[in-house]
């Protein structure tokens, strides 16, 4: 089964833990006219993570590396689920019935449903898994 549309890569942008942070990394996307459709702010000690999902992954890292950020790529995938209760469990069931851990993941609500972007420790066989169950994907061209 071909899973490679499904391979979403994500920005990690790690930064100081300080006011204006984010501020800037906004900016500077706006600056290079970069899309940030969904993001997550982790924080560690005095560093934080801004993890995100933009349209033009590699106009972003030019711009951020070159304004002192460290940035890396990792694959996620974006999984379409029901937006009311249960939701979440259904896909988190499928994966962990497939013994698929979930590293971490982040939500955004939308009209239609809702969209959970996962980070897990086997990217195709979470694919596979869930496309044999029936959950639907959102192909990394959704995010360009």
């Amino acid at each position: 089964m071909e899973t490679d549309q499904y391979v979403i890569k994500q920005i990690s942008i790690f930064s100081e833990n300080r006011p204006g942070r984010l501020a800037a990394i906004a900016q500077a996307m706006e600056e290079e006219k970069v899309n940030i459709f969904a993001f997550s702010i982790a924080e560690a000690d005095q560093f934080g993570v801004v993890r995100a999902l933009v349209n033009h992954t590699e106009k972003a890292h030019k711009k951020l590396t070159s304004m002192g950020f460290i940035v890396s790529f990792t694959d996620v995938i974006a999984v379409r689920m029901r937006d009311e209760p249960g939701g979440l469990y259904a896909i988190a069931k499928v994966l962990g019935e497939a013994q698929i851990n979930i590293d971490y993941a982040y939500a955004y609500s939308g009209r239609d449903a809702a969209v959970l972007i996962l980070r897990v420790n086997n990217v195709k066989d979470a694919i596979t898994t869930l496309l044999e169950h029936g959950v639907t994907l959102i192909e990394n061209s959704f995010f360009r």
